[in-house]
C-alpha cells in the first residue's frame, strides 16, 4: 500500500526587484532599505566650489560646459566663484596703488591746452585782426615813445572809430602821422593835415586831426622835460602795471580816479582830446593797468611780461633820476 507523501512547506514568495529611473537619471534599486538612505540617493548633489578648475578661475575664463551641463544650480555656482575671484583680482591690483587725480588741463606747466579762454569781448565773430591785436598786444606794458604815442592817438580816435576799424586803417595811419614819430608830427602845417584822407574822406575829424599835431607838439616838450614820454606817463602808476582781476566785462570800467588825475595833468600841460574815458583806454591798451579778465589766458602772460621786462627799465630810470636830482621835482609837478 503505498505511503501518502508528505506534503512539502510551500515557499514564501520572494519580493521581486524592480528598477526605475531616479531624478538624476541613475537607476536604483529599490528594495527593503532605509527610507532615509532612499531620500539620500535621490537627492542630487551640488558640485563644490573646489570642483571648479584652478586655471579658470586664475584667468578669469569661463568654466567648461561640462562641469555645469546637469542642472541650474551648477551653473549659479560657477558664475558665483568667478566673480568672486574677479573680485579678489581687482582687490590686489588696488592696494598700494596711487589713485590718479584729474588735473586741468595745462595746470601742471602752466601752460593752456585746447581752446583758449579769452576776454568776453572777444567771440568767435570777432575780426581776426581784433583776436590778434588782443592776444599780443592789448595790456602789455609799453615803454617806447613813439607807440607810446601811436597808442594815444589810436585812444583818442575810439570817439569816431572802433578797434576793428582802427586796426584795418593801422597802416595807413603810420604812413600819414609818419610812424608816429612826433617830432615830424609836431611840424604838420594846414595843407599838410588837411591831406590826411582815405578815399576821398578824412581819417578823422579835423578837430581829431588838430589835436594829434597839438599832442605831438607837448609831446616833445615832455621828452625834453622827463627825457622820455615813457618816464613821465609811468610815474602816474608807481612804474608797476595795475592788476585789476576782474572776473565780468560788466565790471571794467570806461574810466577811474587815476585816469582822471592823468587826464587833468595832461590837460594843464596843453595836451587835447585826453579826457578821463580815453586815458583810461590808454592805459588799457600801453599796459598800465591789467584789465584781463581772470578767467582770460592773458591775464597771467601780462603779469609774466611786466615782471620780466619791465624791472630793468625802471631800475636804469631810477639811477637816471637820482644822477640829475629830478626825483623830488617830477613828485612835486606830478602830484
Amino acid at each position: 500500500m503505498p505511503v501518502p507523501a508528505k506534503p512539502q512547506p510551500t515557499a514564501k514568495p520572494v519580493a521581486e526587484l524592480r528598477a526605475i529611473l531616479g531624478p538624476g537619471g541613475n537607476r536604483v534599486a529599490v528594495g527593503k532599505e532605509d527610507p532615509k538612505r532612499q531620500s539620500k540617493l535621490q537627492k542630487p548633489r551640488k558640485p563644490a566650489a573646489a570642483e571648479v578648475p584652478a586655471s579658470a578661475v586664475r584667468s578669469s575664463a569661463s568654466v567648461d560646459s561640462t562641469a555645469s551641463s546637469d542642472s541650474n544650480s551648477n551653473s549659479s555656482s560657477a558664475s558665483s566663484v568667478k566673480k568672486m575671484a574677479k573680485c579678489r583680482r581687482t582687490v590686489k591690483s588696488v592696494v598700494g596703488a596711487t589713485v590718479a587725480r584729474p588735473v586741468s588741463p595745462g595746470a601742471e606747466d602752466g601752460g593752456v591746452s585746447g581752446p583758449l579762454k579769452r576776454c568776453d569781448w572777444i567771440t568767435a565773430n570777432s575780426d581776426p585782426l581784433y583776436t590778434s591785436f588782443h592776444d599780443e598786444e592789448w595790456g602789455v606794458p609799453v615803454h617806447d615813445d613813439r607807440k607810446l604815442f601811436e597808442l594815444l592817438v589810436f585812444s583818442q580816435a575810439l570817439a569816431e572809430l572802433s578797434w576793428p576799424m582802427i586796426l584795418q586803417l593801422r597802416e595807413v595811419f603810420r604812413k600819414f602821422f609818419a610812424n608816429f614819430d612826433p617830432s615830424c608830427v609836431a611840424h604838420f602845417d594846414e595843407k599838410k593835415m588837411l591831406c590826411v584822407k582815405v578815399n576821398g574822406k578824412p581819417l578823422l575829424s579835423e578837430p581829431k586831426l588838430r589835436a594829434v599835431i597839438e599832442n605831438a607838439k607837448q609831446t616833445i616838450k615832455i621828452q625834453e622835460e622827463f627825457g622820455s614820454f615813457s618816464n613821465y606817463i609811468w610815474s602816474f602808476v608807481n612804474h608797476k602795471p595795475i592788476r585789476n582781476g576782474f572776473r565780468y566785462a560788466r565790471q571794467v570800467p570806461i574810466k577811474t580816479p587815476k585816469a582822471e588825475v592823468i587826464s587833468k595833468n595832461m590837460m594843464q600841460r596843453g595836451f587835447c582830446s585826453v579826457g578821463p574815458t580815453v586815458i583810461y583806454s590808454f592805459m588799457q591798451v600801453s599796459g598800465m593797468v591789467n584789465d584781463h579778465l581772470l578767467s582770460c589766458f592773458r591775464y597771467r602772460e601780462c603779469i609774466a611780461d611786466a615782471k620780466r621786462d619791465f624791472k630793468p627799465k625802471t631800475e636804469e630810470t631810477e639811477v637816471k633820476n637820482e644822477g640829475s636830482g629830478s626825483p623830488r621835482r617830477l613828485k612835486a609837478k606830478l602830484f
